[in-house]
């Protein structure tokens, strides 16, 4: 089984510590964000690895060679010094993936026990291009979606309410969990240029008719580790 993590971001909300290392090698409880993520895809049975580096990239490719690759075969995508967030980063390493199977795709700085297994599961049974894990959290940003799929977007920071489609039915406004899994066909319909969101290609695809769903799947333990203060909560956790 494939994954990507998405770990090239500069993690500015965390300086000083990201002055000199990437928020991927970030610790935490002793341990780094990236290996906290790393552990739980290998238990949840993915062998190949791709993972995005930018900023201090050396250091980690330095990090994981140094833990033989966590026994994985671990791929780098390379973005130089500029991250192409979350939509450019997939898109650039789309030649690194053997395409074999639903590729599960985990942001660097989300901590969860929501079991990755349920996800792959829900999203084999639905035959998705893609199935994002969401919550019903309060949050000033969330996806639409409708009875089909995802349908729409609004960021009330910004004033922005995104229509992908007609809505059919009754709308819910989800919060995405920066987990998700995706078809391999998705990687040849990635259209957008240069640096740009998952959620972009995500909506165009919506729109087009393509499904891309929700999983609501029970969980304990979220933390979006972008803050001092969620490295200290991930800290008292253990």
């Amino acid at each position: 089984m494939e994954a990507m993590v998405f770990a090239a971001g500069r993690g500015t909300r965390l300086g000083p510590l990201t002055h000199t290392r990437p928020k991927a090698l970030v610790s935490a409880g002793g341990r780094t964000l990236l290996e906290r993520v790393v552990e739980r895809l290998k238990a949840a049975g993915v062998t190949r690895l791709v993972i995005n580096v930018s900023p201090f990239a050396g250091l980690v490719k330095e990090f994981v060679l140094a833990r033989r690759d966590f026994g994985l075969d671990v791929r780098f995508s390379d973005e130089g010094p500029r991250p192409l967030e979350t939509g450019g980063g997939l898109k650039a390493a789309r030649h690194l993936f053997e395409r074999t199977g639903p590729i599960l795709l985990h942001n660097v700085d989300v901590v969860t026990d929501v079991d990755l297994g349920a996800l792959l599961a829900a999203h084999r049974a639905a035959d998705a291009l893609a199935t994002l894990f969401v919550a019903t959290r309060p949050s000033r940003r969330a996806l639409l979606f409708d009875a089909h799929g995802l349908c729409g977007r609004m960021d009330e920071d910004r004033g922005l309410k995104e229509t992908a489609r007609a809505p059919a039915g009754e709308v819910r406004a989800l919060a995405f969990q920066g987990i998700h899994v995706i078809a391999p066909r998705l990687l040849d319909r990635l259209d957008e240029e240069g640096t740009f969101s998952i959620l972009a290609p995500y909506l165009r695809l919506a729109g087009q008719g393509e499904r891309i769903l929700p999983a609501l799947l029970p969980h304990g333990l979220w933390v979006d580790a972008g803050r001092p203060a969620d490295l200290e909560r991930l800290a008292q956790l253990g």
